[in-house]
């Protein structure tokens, strides 16, 4: 992972002490504090239950389904797909500190140099589109659209909106003239593959990732060129199944609302965060994804789905809710009259009624089903009826609250005059079932991590030899106090049974002697090898006594070094073995039973 030439160890850990895991890690998680430590749903994996824990005293995070962990540059590099020196660059960016990397090599040099130079000319590109909207001719056309969807001139700034001049060539000469090479642009996706701006007389929104960066475009047709709206090319820096349009800046207002609410399009955002509901995102002009839900289900519960209200958008609802359900958010559903989108819900009727009989009267997810499921069934034909009523039954089956399931088992009982106790019955039968498919994914191909992982864990405390957790205990202690580590140097240097743990309290000896204090989170970035970060980070949750006394010390040393005194001389008597038993039966005899002794005593670390 490192290369500490590359960065002085005094200026890491001042990046690291300016930048608090918790507060790092809380920008991609919606953390909660139980006991001294943060939980939360894991970004790096699927899961409806949090596992994911963070440390603020010893600064690392782990999670307890998939096995990841690290300190804050770990975290980085996993989150946003940085390599160490650009995960310690954007935390001294955060921290305001400033820094020069050396020593990396050509290569590493190149990929870095030309990732900033694309992104760099994504923001120079993103100020020029805004200038040319709001100072130039030819944005003119573009600014007065805008004026005449109703937006203000606050809220074309706060979302840096521009417009691309229907001069073909003017992006391309305008980047060489700051410096970038024709080349890079190109494969940037800047450009079309006839090298003219694929957003010459549109509106432009910029795209930003979550730390506030321009990565791309969208660009609005304002006459008759179609696409309506068209895209910037997909690249390693954009790529839409993973952008949520505004999240950067809706992101403290989701927090602190505990809600977030979901439209179709960047315009009924621009419309909705104008009107005071800064708590709004949106997909980019693409089907809602898994992992546009695990997103939101890291930062809140509640999603509130607000698409239009026409055929179309109903369907996107229903779809968007299945999707948001199967990573456990509770999801509520703004109805719109029929053929209204927010922003022109707003337009006629305004902010204060849109709050009031829209996001405050948004419907529950079994609601919104039982009028969806309508569309699907003619409700005047007795047989149709009875197949539309056994579909939400099967939904009912599926809440978890029996609450809830009394209270929509009456409600259709009511709607269609039925006898309660007959959909009762046959919702517990339809339960039933449920339970049984769910009985099976979880004892036959059942791949979650989480239970893997448990599993995994489990089989290793049952089969830990004593030595392994005399090495563990001991490391835990060294990881925490450099005295004892001190001590253990002197006694037994790096002879440890485990090739880890040889490897482990190598780089701990040099930390202590370069004078670091005991920090696991620091040292963290002295390792290179991710194995074995995740041992060092496992060490470091270990619950121990710190208070170890003397002779607990002299007997974790003594059970690691009968370890190899006990196999050296199973060795030996192995060698003695072969010479006798084809000379001397009696004798071989009794040295087989001599190596049995010594491994049952290994066994019981006697």
């Amino acid at each position: 992972m490192v290369s500490h030439n590359q960065v002085d160890n005094d200026i890491i850990a001042s990046i690291q002490s300016s930048n608090d895991i918790v507060d790092v890690v809380g920008e991609y998680v919606q953390l909660k504090k139980q006991g001294r430590n943060y939980f939360g749903l894991c970004p790096f994996h699927s899961e409806n239950t949090p596992s994911f824990s963070v440390n603020q005293e010893k600064q690392i995070f782990h999670c307890f389904g998939c096995g990841k962990g690290g300190n804050v540059f770990t975290f980085m590099m996993e989150i946003e797909g940085y390599s160490f020196p650009q995960s310690v660059q954007h935390l001294a960016e955060k921290s305001g500190q400033q820094i020069t990397l050396s020593n990396q090599s050509n290569e590493t040099k190149e990929s870095n140099s030309e990732e900033q130079k694309i992104l760099e000319a994504y923001q120079l590109l993103s100020k020029l589109y805004h200038h040319l909207l709001k100072h130039t001719k030819d944005g003119k056309k573009g600014l007065e659209y805008l004026y005449d969807r109703g937006f203000n001139e606050e809220t074309i700034d706060k979302f840096q909106l521009g417009f691309s001049p229907y001069k073909k060539d003017f992006i391309m000469q305008f980047l060489e003239q700051k410096g970038y090479h024709r080349q890079l642009m190109i494969k940037s996706g800047f450009f079309t593959t006839n090298h003219q701006d694929r957003f010459q007389g549109r509106i432009v929104f910029p795209i930003r990732n979550i730390t506030g960066k321009t990565i791309g475009f969208v660009g609005r047709s304002i006459d008759d060129q179609e696409p309506k709206y068209l895209n910037s090319a997909e690249s390693p820096l954009f790529q839409k199944s993973k952008i949520l349009y505004n999240f950067d800046q809706a992101r403290s207002e989701i927090r602190k609302k505990s809600e977030v609410i979901l439209t179709e399009g960047s315009a009924d955002v621009m419309a909705l965060a104008q009107a005071g509901f800064e708590n709004t995102v949106a997909s980019l002009g693409t089907s809602f994804t898994d992992t546009h839900a695990s997103i939101l289900r890291r930062y809140v519960d509640t999603v509130i789905l607000c698409f239009d209200g026409d055929n179309a958008g109903q369907q996107a609802t229903f779809k968007t809710l299945k999707i948001l359900k199967k990573v456990g958010c509770f999801v509520k559903i703004a109805m719109l009259p029929t053929n209204y989108d927010p922003d022109q819900y707003i337009k006629e009727y305004g902010a204060d009624s849109f709050d009031k009989h829209i996001i405050q009267t948004a419907s529950t997810e079994m609601s919104f089903l039982m009028k969806y499921y309508k569309n699907d069934f003619d409700l005047r034909q007795e047989g149709e009826l009875l197949r539309y009523v056994d579909k939400i039954i099967s939904e009912i089956a599926l809440l978890a609250s029996p609450i809830d399931r009394d209270f929509y088992i009456r409600e259709l009982a009511e709607q269609f005059s039925l006898s309660h106790d007959a959909l009762t019955e046959e919702l517990s039968r339809k339960m039933q079932f449920v339970k049984k498919n769910d009985d099976n994914k979880s004892n036959f191909g059942n791949t979650n991590e989480e239970n893997q992982y448990s599993t995994n864990n489990n089989k290793k405390k049952v089969l830990q030899r004593a030595y392994l957790n005399a090495e563990r205990t001991l490391l835990a202690f060294m990881l925490q106090n450099a005295q004892i580590a001190d001590r253990v140097k002197d006694k037994i240097g790096s002879k440890f049974n485990l090739e880890q743990h040889q490897i482990i309290v190598t780089y701990l000896y040099g930390f202590y002697e370069e004078g670091n204090e005991p920090n696991p989170s620091h040292f963290l970035t002295y390792i290179e090898d991710q194995a074995i970060q995740k041992i060092v980070v496992d060490l470091s949750l270990l619950d121990c006594n710190w208070d170890i006394s003397e002779k607990e010390l002299e007997d974790y040393i003594h059970i690691i070094l009968a370890e190899q005194t006990g196999h050296a001389k199973i060795k030996q008597l192995n060698n003695e073995l072969h010479a006798v038993e084809k000379t001397d039966p009696l004798r071989a005899a009794e040295i087989a039973m001599e190596i049995n002794k010594i491994r049952q005593q290994l066994k019981r670390g006697s």
